[in-house]
């Protein structure tokens, strides 16, 4: 045999041997795991103790599944053989599967199997294994999570794994959530000097967890020094705390106004078109809402991309709708102002009563996809809802929609000249009626659309327009009648005033306060904040 063979020969033996020897220890690390498991049946909760310490220890895969079942106590034991299992209870019944394998056991009685009690400093300790164990996940997201929700339950272990993990933790985000963390555990040190630093470090902090140990701390501590330093602290942190509570504020005032724009610009249009007061126009909003929950009910399996499908459908029922309206009454009614407003609100009645009739009067909820679901965590105190994000965003694309009609296309020519002068625009062979038809069903269309909005946000129901149609004709005055970016400027506007005053003065009487602002204003300034221009506008 040549050296070569004899090599290679040793080299596959080696191979093998390795091989053979890791599934050895593999074999051995499972019996011993699981061994651990089933010592969870011992009566003494410091035994238990001692068994979790031994499975956080072990790199077995399925330890955070069977640490995370004792925390939702599904984990018993059989009484004959004192086998570990999981167990789902229904009435008297218990289901049983195996809480490695989850393959069924058959149907337990209570007489028969135990749950695996644990008090509060297991349970603690359960947590803080399962962050050890999440901190070393790969996944950025899992890390962070892990280290924000032990906040409220570092130990000794679980802050000197930190210790040794935060040196080679490269995500900036992750690594000063850990220094958080740090600091946080060094709150209770018994050492003046270190507990004043991690005062100083957390004073800009605006983690809930952090001011309520500053306040703990601040009506506990005797030391004058660490006294002042948690009272500068808490200042620092009030501060930022009130900045960040007024962005909040101001971003729901603008999502509210998002709201507020959709609702009132396709009224914008039709009022100052026609001087139409369309009393039905909330009605049109609540149709938009409830074809959104059509279409959800036709498209079950598919609800991620239902709202893309409800959107046009919308539009096209409420402007549908619009037409309906428009040539079937508003058009007889040309020139008499009053009897247009009762026409449309008994128009407005009806279309009430045939959604109670079709649907039922109980309200109906829209099931809001995924992709909307969710906050934007800015920090502790600001997080920015998905769903009226998503609105802001969609109220102004279909706000530069609107305005591209308007300016680019020969519809919204023709609109711009009856509204500036409608005899003017007859003279010049414009078919006013055909204008004002399609201005209508337009104006109505996106009522629909303001309705899909909706019915992200609240429940749809026959009276859900009628919550809308004061709010809308407001934004539409204020901002000048027939003016686009003065209702956008106004819905905006009043939806930031509005959401300033409710915390002292309550939502229903911060709408009388703007209310009468917006009347007084209209005394001074009739047309609005932009008012329009031309002949028919008497400029």
């Amino acid at each position: 045999m040549n050296f070569k063979a004899y090599i290679n020969i040793n080299f596959i033996f080696i191979f093998l041997f390795s091989i053979l020897s890791s599934q050895a220890f593999a074999v051995e690390d499972e019996i011993e795991f699981n061994s651990n498991i089933n010592q969870l049946s011992a009566k003494s909760l410091k035994d238990k103790g001692k068994v979790i310490d031994l499975l956080i220890e072990s790199s077995n895969p399925n330890v955070e599944k069977v640490l995370q079942s004792l925390l939702e106590g599904k984990v018993f034991f059989v009484k004959k053989d004192k086998t570990i299992v999981l167990v789902k209870k229904n009435k008297n019944e218990f289901f049983a599967k195996d809480i490695i394998t989850g393959k069924s056991l058959g149907i337990f009685s209570k007489r028969q199997i135990k749950k695996v009690t644990i008090n509060n400093s297991i349970r603690k300790k359960i947590k803080s294994g399962l962050s050890i164990l999440n901190l070393q996940n790969s996944d950025d997201s899992v890390r962070l999570n892990a280290v924000k929700n032990s906040y409220n339950n570092i130990d000794s272990n679980l802050y000197k794994k930190i210790q040794d993990l935060v040196r080679f933790e490269k995500n900036e985000k992750i690594r000063n959530a850990m220094f958080v963390l740090l600091d946080i555990y060094h709150l209770d040190s018994i050492d003046k000097h270190i507990k004043i630093q991690a005062i100083k470090n957390l004073s800009n902090n605006l983690e809930p967890v952090v001011k309520n140990k500053l306040f703990q701390i601040k009506n506990n501590e005797k030391n004058l020094e660490i006294k002042i330093e948690v009272e500068k602290a808490l200042s620092a942190i009030e501060t930022k705390t009130s900045f960040f509570k007024t962005l909040e504020t101001i971003f729901f005032g603008i999502s509210f106004g998002s709201v507020l724009i959709l609702a009132a610009i396709g009224l914008a249009i039709t009022f100052g078109v026609m001087g139409v007061i369309n009393m039905a126009h909330g009605e049109l909003i609540m149709l938009g809402a409830y074809t959104t929950y059509v279409v959800q009910m036709l498209m079950p399996n598919f609800i991620e991309a239902s709202l893309f499908f409800a959107i046009p459908a919308a539009f096209l029922v409420s402007g549908l709708f619009g037409i309906i309206i428009q040539t079937g009454i508003i058009r007889h009614l040309h020139g008499r102002p009053l009897e247009t407003l009762l026409a449309t609100f008994g128009v407005s009645l009806v279309l009430q009563q045939l959604v109670r009739t079709v649907f039922s009067p109980l309200n109906r909820s829209v099931e809001t996809p995924n992709w909307m679901s969710g906050a934007l965590e800015i920090n502790g105190i600001l997080s920015l809802t998905w769903n009226r994000l998503y609105i802001i965003f969609f109220c102004l694309v279909v706000f530069t929609i609107l305005m591209m009609i308007l300016k680019k296309t020969a519809l919204g020519l023709q609109v711009r000249a009856v509204s500036q002068d409608r005899n003017m625009a007859k003279v010049m062979g414009v078919r006013s009626n055909r204008v004002d038809a399609m201005t209508f069903g337009l104006g109505s269309g996106i009522a629909g659309i303001a309705g899909v909005a909706l019915s992200q946000l609240t429940n749809v129901g026959p009276n859900l327009g009628q919550s809308y149609i004061i709010d809308s004709f407001m934004v539409v005055v204020f901002g000048g009648v027939g003016n686009l970016w003065g209702t956008l400027i106004s819905g905006f506007g009043l939806g930031i005033i509005n959401k300033f005053m409710e915390p002292w003065a309550g939502a229903v009487l911060a709408k009388v306060f703007i209310l009468i602002f917006i009347f007084l204003f209209i005394q001074k300034k009739p047309k609005g904040l932009f008012p329009q221009k031309g002949r028919s506008a008497g400029d």
